[in-house]
C-alpha cells in the first residue's frame, strides 16, 4: 500500500509536469472521440509512435467514422495497413468496426467490461479507451508505465510474471488520480516516453527524481526486470517473382501463419540457408530449366526481416518470362491489380530494391 503522502507527492508532481513541461503533442490526445482513440491504440500496439502517426492520419482520412471503416473492403484496409506488421491487429480492427457499426448502432461501449469484449482490446487498451474517452477511473499499464513505476518504487519483481503483473496493476490503481484519470494516464505514458526512457533517461528533468529509488541508487538500468527470454525461430524464405510484361504471379496467404490474407510471390521455405547458385537454378523452383531464357534472372542480396519471435532470412529471384505458365494456387495479376494488393513488408522491401 502506497502511503497517502507519497501518493499525493507522486500525483501532484506528475500533474504539474504534464501541464507545464510536457510538450509531447499527438492528434489523439486530449480528445474524447472513442473511435479515434481506439484506432490510435490499435495502430500503436507493437508500433512506435513515429511510425504509427502517418498510418493514423491515412486511416482517419480514408475512414472518418467507424461506419466508414466497417463498410470498407478487406483488401482496401489491408492495403492501408501494409508495412505496419502484426496483421492480426488489422483483422481485429475490421471485425470490431463491423461489430460496433452493425450490432451497437455505431456506439462504442462506455463501460470497462463492454470495452474488454471488443476483439483485439485487452486490459491496457480497454483502460486507455475508457479513461480517455469516457473518463473512467481505470489505470493504464503499458511499457512506459511499467518502467516509471519500477524505477520510481525500486520494484525488482519481474513485470512479465504473474506476481509482477498483479503488483504493478495494484500499484497503478492506488496511484491513479480518480478525479482526472485521463490526464494522469497520459502523463504517466508521456513521462515514460520522453523522460524515463529505456536508455539514458533524463533524470535531472524528471518531476519524480526526488522520490525515485532508482535515481537515488543510480541504478535506473536495473529496472524494470523481465524473467522470460523470447525464443527466436530462424526461418529461410525464398521467393520467385515471375514477370510477364508487367504481370506477376501471386497468391494470397491463407494458412494460420504470419501475414495471413496478404499476398506473396512463389515461395519456397527451407530448413537451412540455400546458396545463391542453387536459387538461380529453375529446378530448385520446380520449373523447367529453360523457363524464362538466359540473362533475364536477377537475384537480390539476402534481406533479414525481424519479427518478435522470428528471424527471417530471405532472397528474391526475379525472372522475366516470355510466356505464362499456370502454377497451382497462384494467379497472374496486371500492374493496376498488383497496386491494390497488400504485401508483407518483407516483399515490399524487395520491390523497392529491384
Amino acid at each position: 500500500m502506497v502511503e497517502k503522502q507519497h501518493k499525493v507527492s507522486f500525483t501532484s508532481a506528475l500533474r504539474v509536469w504534464h501541464l507545464t513541461k510536457n510538450t509531447r503533442s499527438m492528434p489523439w490526445k486530449e480528445i474524447s472521440d472513442p473511435y479515434r482513440i481506439w484506432l490510435s491504440e490499435i495502430i500503436l500496439q507493437q508500433t512506435r509512435v513515429e511510425q504509427g502517426l502517418s498510418y493514423y492520419h491515412n486511416f482517419i482520412s480514408n475512414f472518418p467514422t467507424v461506419k466508414d471503416l466497417a463498410d470498407a473492403a478487406d483488401e482496401r484496409v489491408f492495403k492501408l495497413w501494409e508495412g505496419l506488421g502484426y496483421y492480426s491487429r488489422c483483422r481485429n480492427l475490421m471485425a470490431t468496426a463491423r461489430y460496433i457499426s452493425n450490432e451497437l448502432d455505431g456506439q462504442f461501449p462506455s463501460d470497462h467490461q463492454g470495452l474488454l469484449a471488443l476483439k483485439g482490446v485487452g486490459p491496457y487498451t480497454a483502460a486507455a479507451i475508457g479513461s480517455f474517452a469516457f473518463n473512467l477511473p481505470l489505470a493504464v499499464l503499458d511499457g512506459n508505465v511499467f518502467r516509471v513505476l519500477a524505477r520510481c518504487f525500486g520494484i525488482d519483481t519481474a513485470i512479465d510474471s504473474s506476481k509482477g503483473k498483479t503488483a504493478f496493476r495494484e500499484l497503478a490503481e492506488q496511484l491513479l488520480d480518480k478525479d482526472n484519470p485521463a490526464l494522469h494516464n497520459q502523463s504517466m505514458m508521456d513521462l515514460g516516453a520522453v523522460v524515463c526512457s529505456p536508455r539514458k533517461p533524463d533524470c535531472p528533468n524528471c518531476p519524480l527524481q526526488g522520490i525515485c529509488q532508482a535515481n537515488a541508487q543510480e541504478k535506473w538500468d536495473m529496472y524494470p526486470v523481465k524473467q522470460q527470454k523470447i525464443q527466436v525461430k530462424q526461418r529461410f524464405l525464398y521467393y520467385l517473382l515471375l514477370d510477364y510484361k508487367g504481370e506477376r504471379l501471386v497468391r494470397e496467404r491463407t494458412g494460420k501463419d504470419i501475414w495471413q490474407h496478404l499476398f506473396e510471390f512463389i515461395l519456397k521455405e527451407t530448413d537451412e540457408p540455400v546458396a545463391p547458385e542453387e536459387l538461380m537454378r529453375m529446378d530448385f523452383w520446380d520449373m523447367p530449366a529453360s523457363y524464362g531464357g538466359k540473362g533475364l534472372a536477377q537475384l537480390t542480396d539476402e534481406v533479414r526481416h525481424i519479427l518478435t519471435h522470428q528471424r527471417i532470412h530471405s532472397r528474391l529471384l526475379l525472372v522475366k518470362v516470355d510466356k505464362k505458365i499456370q502454377v497451382e494456387g497462384y494467379t497472374w495479376k496486371k500492374p493496376d491489380e498488383l497496386n491494390q494488393l497488400a504485401f508483407p513488408r518483407l516483399i515490399s522491401r524487395f520491390l523497392e530494391i529491384l
